[in-house]
């Protein structure tokens, strides 16, 4: 027997220490368990998960922080249940419930079922695990980003993923709001001002300070008014790469905060915040964008671009400052993570600045590649994570009330339901320029007078504008149509030919000649646009 099976209730009381001891024996969990390999563990401040065999058996350690209190027996196993309510939302196979190491009247440790409640047998529960599905830890996002295998598939995938679970997630009228939002702006400033030590410029955190409290005095009834509709939700709350995996091909939320409804119950779009903020804080500012677009194509939530510059900020500010303290309680004071640190004090005030706004068209018939050209210009335009796309295809389908990757019926493409398509976009455009966010517009715009209300809608809002033409031949439009993959348009090489009848009208949009490589049209589109690729 191990050390810790035979300690004697007769000894001192027994501690955690002599707990993870105990769980860090491979015998602790018997023949189907364990392994001659030995155990290996994963350490954060709040918790020691040990991963053995197909299993993995999280321990919250006996510790209190501002925002959470795990001093008690009692308290960690209600913490313990909490936590696997929650992320059975999102990853139900992976949780699979609580375990129990209890000591028997020897003294003897083992880890045992969680019962129906209390002990038995006179045995004593002195810790409470949660038990989980082992997986591969190669499948987590943050390190398929560090391989460059997060695609475009996989992000659009994690926005549907995302969307579906923020639909669901209950609504809180209660929490959240602008005063909600002020609060955490304070706590951050206040943070800085605690664990700064001559870490961070002191510029910089006073302008930072400045203007988040400028944007929060200006943009709080917004967020009331979010709260009010039902976008206050409970959320994942942590919701970052680390805490993303790939199961069985598709993305995976898991490790949602369980131990502060401060932190969880909160808008919608300060949950997206967090996993785009740490996307371009990564440097995939293409792949947040993908995500960003897709979420927005989904949910319709037009009205998030307006929130969005101070949450990224407030998202990427929290970051600075809990480096700061793992740096000042000895965690890691390396040459790195005060790089890293003061990396994101940077990125906190860089989401803040504006950068000058433009609305970019891009028309043409099916077939000519308007929405790949969109998709690859948008992370060039803009503040983070690039410009807000607006596709009819995906406008139109949620004017219809149905699902991105269903064909609609005929009754789909009426006049009716085309025109509130097309006045819907406008709209959205209209909505996103008024946020602040630069913005592509993707649709056929056949009709002069659609093309003509977006450039009324730049002059109105006082922005820059070009409209781009594509042109292909049909026989290549037809072959594109036939050969895509994964797409949401609906069109067929039927709708390719009726619209080669239709007469466009004048144009005074650039026409792009869009028949040859993807490579050369997205060239010309630069050097026309004057962006600088990336």
């Amino acid at each position: 027997m191990s050390q810790a099976e035979t300690l004697s209730k007769t000894d001192n009381p027994i501690n955690q220490e002599d707990i993870i001891r105990f769980l860090s024996d491979a015998g602790a969990y018997g023949p189907a368990l364990g392994s001659s390999d030995g155990i290996e563990q994963i350490h954060t401040h709040i918790s020691t998960i040990f991963l053995v065999g197909g299993r993995a058996f999280k321990l919250k350690h006996d510790v209190e922080f501002p925002y959470l209190d795990f001093t008690s027996l009692e308290k960690r196993r209600r913490a313990c249940e909490k936590e696997v309510a929650l992320n059975r939302r999102t990853a139900p196979d992976l949780y699979l419930g609580l375990r129990r190491v209890v000591r028997d009247t020897n003294g003897g440790l083992s880890i045992r079922d969680s019962g129906a409640g209390g002990d038995d047998d006179g045995d004593e529960t002195v810790e409470w695990l949660i038990e989980m599905q082992r997986f591969d830890q190669d499948l987590l996002f943050d390190r398929l980003a560090d391989i460059d295998r997060l695609t475009r598939r996989l992000m659009e995938e994690l926005a549907v993923s995302i969307y579906h679970f923020h639909e669901d997630a209950k609504v809180d009228r209660g929490r959240g709001g602008g005063a909600a939002m002020a609060a955490i702006i304070e706590n951050n400033a206040a943070s800085f001002d605690r664990f700064d030590g001559g870490l961070f410029d002191r510029d910089n955190i006073e302008s930072l300070n400045r203007e988040s409290r400028r944007r929060i005095e200006t943009l709080g009834a917004l967020f009331d008014k979010r709260r009010d509709s039902g976008m206050v939700r409970h959320c994942h709350g942590d919701l970052h790469l680390r805490n993303i995996v790939l199961i069985n091909d598709h993305p995976t939320l898991f490790d949602a905060i369980e131990f502060s409804e401060d932190f969880s119950v909160i808008d919608v779009a300060y949950d997206l915040a967090f996993l785009l903020m740490d996307l371009e804080h990564r440097g995939y500012r293409k792949r947040a964008n993908n995500l960003l677009n897709r979420y927005l194509d989904l949910s319709g939530d037009i009205e998030l671009l307006t929130i969005l510059p101070l949450m990224l900020s407030m998202r990427a500010a929290i970051r600075a400052h809990v480096a700061a303290a793992a740096i000042a309680g000895g965690a890691d004071g390396s040459i790195g993570a005060k790089t890293e640190a003061r990396e994101y004090l940077d990125l906190a005030l860089e989401l803040l600045t504006p950068v000058p706004l433009r609305l970019v068209a891009i028309g043409g018939l099916s077939g000519t590649g308007k929405s790949k050209l969109a998709r690859y210009l948008a992370p060039l335009m803009g503040a983070a994570p690039g410009a807000a796309v607006i596709r009819s295809d995906a406008v139109r389908k949620r004017c219809f009330g149905a699902p991105l990757d269903k064909k609609l019926p005929p009754e789909g493409y009426s006049r009716e339901v085309s025109e509130r398509t097309y006045d819907t976009v406008i709209e959205n455009v209209r909505t996103a320029l008024r946020a602040g966010h630069c913005v592509i517009a993707d649709a056929v715009f056949s009709k002069p007078a659609e093309r003509q209300a977006l450039g009324q809608i730049a002059e109105e809002e006082g922005v820059p504008f070009e409209g781009l033409w594509l042109d292909v031949p049909l026989e290549k439009r037809e072959e594109r149509v036939t050969n895509r993959t994964n797409n949401i348009s609906d069109a067929t090489v039927d709708v390719v030919r009726q619209q080669a009848e239709y007469d466009v009208g004048p144009l005074y949009w650039r026409q792009i000649d869009a028949s040859g490589s993807r490579k050369k049209t997205r060239k010309t589109a630069v050097t026309i646009l004057g962006l600088g690729e990336k």
